[in-house]
């Protein structure tokens, strides 16, 4: 904890952290188990339909490289009320208004706003807490996972019991709200995130090398790409999946439900674990051998076989992408510095991330089979094996 940082303060902004980073994933992992129904009202292809999980993605990559800038032109305070708010408006919208457009534009909006955020709160940790970066990173994560796991269990439920997708699709703005009003208690008043001052921050730049020109930099894009990819591969995809092998819509979302609820469980444990034992490469190789492990289980279509599949796939989707965002504060020593590589691991990343899924709805929608999914998510995790023993432990757990 920053020494300038009251305990009050700190806890109400560890609560913001979380109730904020809970917002960054129901809407895009509401659409997984609905897609098949968006799919058949709206009359779409696997492709367009992929879209709407797609798109955001891709958004947050392209504009993740805008966090640095907003923070510096507006502060981190305003950036988050405008973020916060948008991505509540967008989810909202999808209760009133159906149609493709509105849905891509609305993934569209979401996605910006995901990208902004997520540099900011890294940029935000490393700040106010640099002694506890790991476990804070595992509460920012944590909330990721809450939200993702809500929006994928829950949002099927919604669904028998309304019948409308549009309203499955749009009660997550509830959580919209509830971040607002945690981010105006964290930071009213004195109670404010700092802001370097400009002098500061442009003598530390000067020294600081970009990470453009890092070679383990763009080791960490690649990484983070990979573990994004097959992260909105599978929550796209899994339930599907699991409805082309005989499981009913609710089975197949009970199913992704168990991923999502041990996956919220690793969010929190694996940080923890990698701060209290800082072998980096042994904790990656281990989840990396549990998600290739997991693959291999639902690719054999038996049902017995995919729900122990769904237990074990929740340690990669919980442990990698934590692991990831630890990697930029690792490796740099302000803030600024951490916003920027955090910003352009996210860039490549999420593009990265984006496009999978929606190759891998031009491949279903061509040969009408999912080998080649699974051909694709076991290659993300051959990658990610590869590249933990080029990224290496950190230098002081050698």
């Amino acid at each position: 904890m920053s020494n300038n940082m009251t305990k009050q303060k700190s806890v109400f902004l560890l609560i913001a952290i979380f109730a904020i980073s809970v917002n960054m994933r129901p809407a895009i992992t509401s659409i997984g188990p609905m897609l098949e129904t968006i799919r058949e009202e709206l009359v779409l292809s696997n492709a367009q339909v992929t879209l709407l999980t797609s798109i955001p993605v891709i958004c947050m990559g392209i504009f993740a490289s805008l966090a640095p800038l907003l923070n510096r032109i507006f502060g981190l305070k305003r950036t988050m009320y405008v973020m916060i708010t948008l991505i509540g408006l967008t989810t909202a919208l999808r209760g009133f208004v159906t149609g493709l457009p509105v849905l891509l534009g609305t993934a569209f909006v979401a996605g910006i706003a995901i990208a902004v955020i997520g540099p900011l709160l890294s940029a935000m940790i490393k700040q106010n807490f640099p002694d506890r970066a790991a476990s804070v990173i595992g509460i920012y994560s944590f909330g990721m996972g809450v939200g993702s796991a809500a929006s994928a269990g829950l949002t099927a439920v919604f669904y028998e019991a309304t019948g409308s997708y549009l309203f499955a699709l749009s009660i997550w703005a509830v959580l919209a709200f509830i971040g607002f009003v945690s981010w105006f208690l964290a930071v009213k008043g004195q109670n404010k995130v700092r802001q370097q001052a400009p002098l500061a921050v442009n003598k530390k730049r000067k020294k600081a090398v970009s990470p453009w020109k890092s070679w383990k930099a763009w080791l960490f894009l690649l990484f983070f790409g990979a573990q994004s990819a097959a992260f909105f591969s599978i929550t796209t995809w899994l339930a599907p999946i699991a409805m082309s092998a005989g499981m009913t819509l609710l089975q197949a979302s009970t199913l992704l439900g168990i991923m999502m609820i041990v996956q919220i469980f690793m969010n929190i444990l694996i940080p923890l674990l990698m701060q209290r034992f800082p072998a980096r490469k042994f904790w990656l190789l281990f989840i990396l051998i549990s998600g290739m492990t997991a693959i291999i289980l639902f690719w054999t279509g038996i049902h017995s076989l995919m729900w122990i599949g769904a237990f074990i796939i929740g340690i990669p989707l919980g442990g990698l992408f934590p692991a990831a965002l630890l990697f930029p504060l690792d490796e740099t020593e302000t803030a600024e510095e951490t916003n920027e590589w955090t910003a352009m691991m996210q860039t490549g990343g999420f593009i990265m991330g984006g496009s999978l899924p929606l190759l891998i709805a031009l491949m279903y929608d061509w040969t009408s089979n999912h080998h080649y999914t699974f051909i694709i998510m076991l290659m993300l995790y051959v990658l990610m094996f590869i590249l933990t023993f080029l990224i290496g432990d950190k230098k002081n757990s050698q």
